[in-house]
């Protein structure tokens, strides 16, 4: 009887752990998406105008959903947007049950990077509405979420330095989110020039790390059912 009972709790307690470590898979997977595609990316056209070469200091993660590396690119938006997702999921499975609403808001504002991604990938950057839409979603949301789960988190012992550093997540993403729209120029010649491409790859990343932060603690943490 005692076998048959801890049988689930085993087999939930591994799936835990492996659901949060898509918090970690997710952007790991992203970041050499873009690094290695924009290596071998030789430009590509958007509305009209032809881009002959791919600039990641000048150029948006996007254009890569452009042009020859389009498919990978964008199935690469989506599947780290869903991995991520179920990532967060699966850090705060891994984290007591207590402050019920403000364990949901942080789960569903966190998640919201990763449903951005998925409309980034869905909609690449000739549909601009729903594109800037993900993009607000991916970089924009986590403004509200870093704070919303840093509260949560710093009410977990373990997790309590991680949520008072999480809280500085918040102003750090909008300091960077103001930085890319003023040094970003919505026209060819400012897609050409410019460091707004730098300034996104270091917002995306710094969004990122904090994703990976969580999963890894929460893979650390989640009783390992052995």
């Amino acid at each position: 009887m005692t076998m048959t009972m801890n049988l689930p709790r085993h087999h939930t307690a591994r799936s835990t752990r492996r659901l949060a470590l898509g918090a970690v898979v997710g952007p790991v997977l992203f970041t050499l998406a873009w690094l290695v595609l924009g290596i071998l990316s030789p430009g590509y056209t958007f509305f009209g105008h032809r881009f002959t070469d791919y600039s990641p200091i000048s150029q948006p993660i996007s254009g890569l959903g452009l042009g020859v590396t389009a498919p990978y690119m964008n199935i690469a938006f989506v599947v780290t947007g869903l991995v991520l997702a179920v990532g967060v999921v699966g850090v705060f499975r891994a984290l007591p049950p207590t402050r019920p609403a403000l364990r949901r808001w942080s789960v569903a504002l966190l998640a919201c990077t990763g449903i951005g991604q998925v409309v980034c990938g869905i909609f690449n950057l000739e549909a601009a509405m729903p594109h800037s839409l993900g993009f607000t979603l991916a970089v924009g949301t986590p403004i509200a979420a870093f704070l919303v789960a840093g509260r949560y988190l710093r009410g977990v012992p373990e997790w309590r330095r991680f949520g008072t550093l999480l809280l500085l997540g918040s102003p750090l993403t909008l300091m960077l989110l103001v930085a890319f729209f003023a040094t970003f120029q919505p026209t060819a010649d400012g897609a050409e020039h410019g460091i707004a491409g730098l300034v996104q790859r270091l917002l995306v990343l710094q969004v990122h790390a904090w994703f990976v932060a969580m999963g890894w603690l929460a893979y650390r943490h989640a009783p390992a059912g052995e």
